[in-house]
C-alpha cells in the first residue's frame, strides 16, 4: 500500500486531495498545526480514514518526526500563509511558512529517504504577477508581485535545486486560481458566492468588492489536485502549469454568481477601494499544454458550473443543511 503524507489537509486542496487518495487505495497521513481551536470541517467525513499528526512547517525537528512516523513514499506540501492581502500585512511570517517551510520538508526528505519519497511543491501562478508573456507557460519568466508571490518563488526554485543537487524526486504544481464550496471566504470566489446567497436568503444588503476588472484563470480544485497526483506517478519528475486557459474577470464572476439566485447584482455590489491590492498582478491566464500532453490532464467541470456549484453549496448551508458530508451532495 502506498502511503502519503499531506500539509494543509485540512485545507481546500487538502481535503479534495486525501479524497482522491483515499479512493485509489492509499494510506493517507496529514500534518495539522496545534491549536486552541482546530477547524477540521473540511475532513470530517473522512476523519476516521485518515492519521493526523501534530507538527509546524516552523519546526524543523517536528517534521522530521512525523516523516519517520508516517513514513511515506509521497509527500504533498500543501500548507502555506496562501491569502495574498494578508501577506502584505505579515510578510516575515508568510516567508516563514510558505517558503523556509518548504525548505524543512526538503532537508526532512534529504535526511530520510531521498531515493524513496517522492515531493510535491504547490507553486502559485502568482508567481508570474507582473506577466511577462500571455498566456504564461513553464518557460515564462516570474516577475511577483506580492510577498505571497515572492515566498511561492523560492519555494518553487528550493524544489528545483534539491532535485538537482541532490536527486531528489520533486516537482512543482504551478497551479492557477482553483476553487470550490471548501474554498475560505476570505477569498473573492468564495466572498462572492457567499455574499449573494446571504443577500438571497435576506441576511445582508451589500457586497463590498474591489478590482472587477482583475481577470483570473479559475478551474475547480477537486480537478486540480488529480493534476498533483498524476505529477508523482511520472517516471522522471518535471514541473508543470496546471490551468484552463480561459480567463474570467471579477465582474463575470459577480454576474454568475447574482445570476444563480435571480439578483441583478448592480443593486447590491459597493466598490470599495480598501480591498484593492497594493500592487496588482496583471493578465494571469495558464497553457496547460503540457500538462494534457505529458499527464493525459484537463479541466472537467467548466467555470460557469463551478459558481453555480459554489452558490448553491452556500445556499445550502446558509439554510442549514448537512454542511460535513461534502460527497453527499456532489461536492
Amino acid at each position: 500500500m502506498k502511503r502519503a503524507l499531506i500539509t494543509g489537509i485540512t485545507g481546500q486542496d487538502g481535503s479534495y486531495l486525501a479524497e482522491l487518495l483515499l479512493e485509489k487505495g492509499y494510506e493517507v497521513h496529514g500534518i495539522v498545526r496545534r491549536a486552541s481551536t482546530e477547524n477540521f470541517e473540511r475532513i470530517n467525513h473522512i476523519a476516521n480514514r485518515v492519521h493526523l499528526h501534530q507538527a509546524d512547517l516552523l519546526d524543523q525537528l517536528s517534521i522530521i518526526d512525523v516523516m519517520k512516523e508516517s513514513n511515506p513514499t509521497e509527500v504533498y506540501n500543501l500548507a502555506a500563509q496562501s491569502f495574498v492581502p494578508t501577506s502584505w500585512k505579515q510578510p516575515v511570517l508568510t516567508s516563514e511558512f510558505t517558503a523556509i517551510g518548504v525548505t524543512r520538508m526538503l532537508e526532512a526528505i534529504r535526511l530520510l529517504g531521498k531515493d524513496t519519497i517522492r515531493f510535491y511543491q504547490a507553486s502559485s501562478s502568482e508567481m508570474f504577477g507582473k506577466v511577462q508573456a500571455v498566456p504564461q507557460t513553464e518557460e515564462t519568466p516570474f516577475y511577483p508581485r506580492s510577498p505571497y508571490g515572492v515566498a511561492k518563488l523560492y519555494g518553487h526554485w528550493i524544489t528545483i535545486n534539491y532535485r538537482e543537487s541532490y536527486g531528489i524526486y520533486g516537482v512543482s504544481g504551478i497551479l492557477f486560481n482553483h476553487e470550490s464550496p471548501r474554498r475560505g471566504r476570505e477569498f473573492v470566489t468564495r466572498k462572492v458566492t457567499d455574499g449573494a446567497a446571504r443577500i438571497k436568503m435576506g441576511l445582508s444588503k451589500e457586497l463590498r468588492l474591489g478590482n472587477l476588472d482583475a481577470k483570473r484563470d479559475w478551474g475547480f480544485a477537486g480537478d486540480y489536485v488529480r493534476a498533483m497526483w498524476l505529477m508523482l506517478q511520472q517516471e522522471q519528475p518535471d514541473d508543470y502549469v496546471i490551468a484552463t486557459g480561459e480567463t474570467h474577470t471579477v465582474k463575470r464572476l459577480v454576474e454568475l454568481a447574482f445570476a444563480a439566485v435571480d439578483l441583478d447584482w448592480q443593486k447590491y455590489v459597493v466598490l470599495d477601494p480598501a480591498f484593492v491590492r497594493p500592487a496588482e498582478v496583471d493578465l494571469l491566464i495558464g497553457s496547460p499544454a503540457k500538462a494534457t500532453k505529458q499527464l493525459g490532464w484537463k479541466p472537467e467541470v467548466t467555470f460557469e458550473k463551478l459558481v453555480e456549484m459554489m452558490v448553491r453549496a452556500d445556499l445550502d448551508r446558509l439554510k442549514g443543511g448537512d454542511t460535513a458530508n461534502f460527497k453527499a451532495r456532489g461536492i
